[in-house]
């Protein structure tokens, strides 16, 4: 076999995407805040672009792109983005860049907070090592999630280490489970109440403990009668306690006040605030679309700049490239914002009139909706629809709603119509509320009320859709 090198011609086609309409892609599926730092990035990398001040006269910017418009073979990106696209090909020229939301440097969590106690308490050397091993072992919702045993495990590990010899713990004598079950019960003590529980009787038990109510039917009904309560076996209770079904459910309801996780409220997650990207509002008899951008850079091209590249004399070497890139990313990156602008004002209208019963009366008439169907009539592609609607939210004179929630499969009715599955969701919790407690509605109940109406729907959709809604069963929801 010869070895060698050699030449060969080969024709094909491929399918490549600009680096630009990665770029594009992004600016139509950031939200609001990510938008505001990518312009302000912008702002600094590009001297082409500057900043629209609320002092300066207003400009034609139209006309200043098409003076500084380069030549007939600048790719139009409006057109692109009003279209669709297939992805494929190599993209070795770009590579998609993920957003990440901001983050605390350093947030205090309910570790800390245990932590913080115990730095209060007089203990021991011995029980300060165990009282660090327990609650790291504790839970976000405030469990200790292994056996006690496996603490113990722990820590005569750890005894045996060097790490423990530099700490002064060198021939001390190994732990006993009785050590561990006494630190255990100080942590017990510790806020908030039924912090460290193994399970939730126990967690229960604990905060019952913390108001002083060791006796009685609660405590009772919790220390002797756990899982009947649970599965709110009202008359098996009261039969072997001697008490009426009432008195027993009236206990049940004293022990639904306790928190079933105690350790969120001392959670190190904070609340995400959302801004809205659109505003819905009803000007007379009309509901009007506005973008709630005020906060965003206004750009427009730099007049400084501008005569910089008028200057053809300029125009040599790395000068005129880096003059040609900088204008021509700065043109695109201004059309790019615009068309953004309008695609999401397409989408926001359509839904607007598509979803005018649901602004007018509510949740309950809201109606099917998908992308594909907004793709159509406002001639874009179902990705691109999905991009714009993808983490954005639009305040409305119902509420601060993301856009995904217009979107829902639907259910047929006998006038030939459709209903959304989330106007069938609101229609279930509706009637639950409604209901007489001592006659809840069945699941086939629900049913037969919602034929009534002219929707036809399965038991087991009810179901669903009840679980999803976290409505227990009729007979979980059944006064006496």
């Amino acid at each position: 076999m010869k070895v060698g090198l050699q030449q060969s011609v080969r024709l094909g086609q491929e399918l490549r995407i600009n680096p630009r309409l990665y770029q594009a892609m992004d600016l139509l599926y950031m939200p609001l805040l990510d938008l505001q730092q990518h312009l302000k990035q912008e702002l600094v990398n590009n001297p082409f672009l500057e900043l629209v001040e609320p002092s300066d006269e207003p400009v034609d910017d139209a006309s200043e792109r098409e003076e500084a418009k380069e030549d007939e073979n600048e790719i139009d990106w409006e057109d692109i983005l009003l279209d669709g696209y297939e992805s494929g090909g190599r993209r070795e020229e770009y590579e998609e860049r993920e957003y990440f939301e901001p983050t605390a440097v350093a947030t205090r969590d309910l570790y800390d907070h245990l932590r913080d106690q115990l730095s209060l308490l007089r203990l021991e050397t011995r029980q300060v090592v165990v009282a660090e091993e327990i609650i790291g072992n504790i839970d976000d919702d405030g469990f200790l999630t292994c056996p006690l045993e496996a603490v113990l495990e722990s820590l005569n590990t750890w005894l045996l280490s060097d790490e423990a010899k530099t700490a002064g713990f060198d021939g001390e004598a190994p732990y006993t489970l009785e050590e561990v079950e006494d630190v255990l019960r100080i942590i017990h003590g510790l806020d908030p109440a039924g912090i460290g529980a193994r399970d939730l009787r126990e967690c229960l038990l604990l905060q019952l403990a913390d108001r002083a109510v060791t006796d009685g039917l609660v405590y009772g009904i919790v220390d002797k009668h756990f899982e009947q309560l649970v599965n709110h076996r009202w008359a098996e209770i009261s039969k072997e306690l001697g008490v009426s079904p009432q008195e027993v459910q009236a206990a049940a309801d004293e022990v639904a006040k306790l928190d079933p996780k105690p350790g969120l409220q001392y959670s190190a997650s904070e609340g995400n605030y959302i801004i809205a990207d659109l505003v819905v509002e009803k000007v007379d008899s009309d509901y009007v679309v506005f973008h709630n951008d005020t906060a965003l850079p206004r750009l427009r091209l730099s007049r400084s700049y501008r005569e910089v590249a008028r200057d053809k004399a300029k125009f040599k070497g790395e000068s005129k490239e880096f003059i040609s890139n900088k204008l021509n990313n700065a043109n695109w990156m201004l059309q790019a914002i615009e068309q953004r602008r309008q695609t999401m004002l397409k989408v926001m209208n359509f839904i607007v009139n598509r979803q005018r019963e649901f602004f007018e009366e509510g949740i309950e008439h809201l109606r099917p909706l998908t992308l594909r169907e907004v793709a159509e009539v406002i001639s874009m592609h179902e990705s691109t629809v999905s991009r714009v609607t993808n983490q954005k939210y639009v305040q409305t004179p119902r509420g601060v709603f993301p856009l995904k929630f217009f979107f829902s499969s639907g259910l047929s009715t006998d006038s030939g119509e459709d209903v959304s599955a989330r106007g069938i969701k609101a229609r279930i919790e509706k009637l639950v509320s409604e209901e007489e407690p001592k006659r809840p509605l069945t699941d086939q109940a629900i049913v037969d009320i919602l034929k009534r109406e002219g929707i036809n729907i399965a038991r087991r959709t009810v179901a669903k859709y009840r679980d999803q809604l976290g409505i227990l069963s009729a007979r979980m929801r059944k006064r006496v």
